[in-house]
Order: C-alpha cells, then sequence, then structure tokens
C-alpha cells in the first residue's frame, strides 16, 4: 500500500479501534443476543485492545514523549495501559459464569472508556502537533499493517519504552498466534 492522501491517518485509524471496541463491549453486554459468546467476545476485546495499546506504544508514545509536555501524557497512558492489561489478564481464566466475571469486565470497560477520553483529548491532540500530515498517513499505513504481527494478549510487565531487541514481542506472539488459532479466534 502506497501512502497517499487517502491513506487513513494514525489517529483516524486508532480511532476505529475504539470505535470496534466500543462494538464488542455492547455486545458482551446484551446477553439476551450474545449470551453463548460472552467469553469469545471479551477475548475479541482483549485482542483488539491489546493490538491498540502496542500500536501506541510502538508508533505514537515515542512521538508524543518528545513533543511539548508529552512525557507526562505518555506516561499516564502507559499507566493506564497497564491497568487495563492487568484486567484483561483477570479476565482470560474466568468464565461468564464466574461470580467476579462482571465485575472485572466492568472494571476494564472503564478503564478503556478513560483511555478513549485521555488517547482524543490528550495523545491524539499532541500527535498532530507533532506531526506532518504526510507522517500520520505514514504512521496509519504502518498501524494498519502491523494489526496481523501484534501481541493478541497481555505481556505485562513490558517496558515502559520501545526495545530496540528485533525478538521482543516476537515470541509472546507466536504463543498468541497458536493459542488463538487453538481457540479458534482471529
Amino acid at each position: 500500500m502506497s501512502t497517499t492522501e487517502d491513506t487513513p491517518d494514525v489517529i483516524a485509524v486508532l480511532r476505529d479501534d475504539h470505535r470496534h471496541v466500543e462494538e464488542l463491549f455492547q455486545k458482551v453486554q446484551d446477553h439476551a443476543r450474545f449470551r453463548d459468546r460472552r467469553k469469545e467476545l471479551v477475548d475479541q476485546v482483549t485482542i483488539e485492545l491489546v493490538r491498540h495499546m502496542v500500536a501506541e506504544e510502538e508508533y505514537v508514545h515515542p512521538i508524543v514523549r518528545d513533543a511539548a509536555d508529552g512525557r507526562g501524557t505518555v506516561d499516564r497512558a502507559v499507566a493506564a495501559n497497564a491497568a487495563a492489561e492487568a484486567l484483561m489478564k483477570q479476565l482470560e481464566p474466568l468464565a461468564p459464569t464466574d461470580e467476579v466475571f462482571d465485575r472485572v469486565f466492568i472494571k476494564l470497560m472503564a478503564a478503556t472508556h478513560c483511555h478513549v477520553a485521555d488517547d482524543e483529548a490528550q495523545l491524539f491532540p499532541r500527535l498532530a502537533a507533532a506531526c506532518l500530515p504526510t507522517e500520520l498517513r505514514e504512521l496509519g499505513e504502518k498501524v494498519y499493517a502491523d494489526k496481523s504481527i501484534r501481541p493478541t494478549r497481555p505481556h505485562r510487565p513490558a517496558p515502559a519504552t520501545s526495545s530496540d531487541d528485533p525478538l521482543v514481542g516476537r515470541v509472546p506472539h507466536l504463543i498468541d498466534r497458536v493459542r488463538d488459532a487453538l481457540a479458534g479466534n482471529h
């Protein structure tokens, strides 16, 4: 894919992620229509959130961290991501019939809604101010293309900054792919 003016920029790609996760949250809460698929849907929420967070940490956070007043914004985002990942790890072994499932799921939804609000109000405007439109489109292309190779499960603790080690993220990714294939997830 070559970057053109029609290529969605990274902010549009990440906003689409937000909307998709919100749709999944609504399905999980729709007990009447999706009661038998709640665990599958929560697994899909986890996959989408982890991919989104990894993309932000790899592509967005380094740029925003270096921008004016960006360090605090990124530090808050990294801490919020770690909290959300802890909730996803709590949900992972639970069945929808477990007593604490809904309580943990509601906490994950609340954490995600805060993440989305912070992204939209803090992170994205700082990113837009720090990049040219062509750079935002190039990042959008990279984030979109990398979705299929990103980890799909939380693997904290992870460093708050990206690593130069090319194997970081690859081993968990391979394990995630095997687990997803066995579970029938995308």
